[in-house]
């Protein structure tokens, strides 16, 4: 069992942590997608743990002006060589 893992009690905490960032939230009625702003950056995803994701995202790459895919970071790729197997790792809630 993992220490956390995704599901929708999850969703309040990520909102109050984007809340706490600074960030403006709303939800599209047009869509019901849920949005974020911060110093005209503004983000829209389907629930709070994908927004909180978007903004990470930001955040680690603090562009300094819009570009188009100016999120992307393509090296390493990853996406064909995530291990099926976990790390020899002992869980923090496994630990005293």
């Amino acid at each position: 069992m993992p220490a956390l893992g995704y599901y929708t009690n999850v969703h309040n905490t990520a909102l109050v942590i984007l809340q706490r960032k600074g960030y403006r939230l709303w939800r599209d009625p047009g869509t019901d997608h849920l949005c974020a702003e911060k110093e005209g950056w503004d983000f829209m995803a389907d629930d709070p743990v994908q927004l909180l994701g978007l903004v990470a995202i930001h955040e680690v790459k603090q562009p300094a002006s819009f570009c188009e895919y100016w999120w992307k970071i393509d090296e390493p790729w990853l996406l064909d060589s995530v291990p099926e197997t976990p790390p020899d790792y002992a869980p923090v809630w496994q630990q005293k």
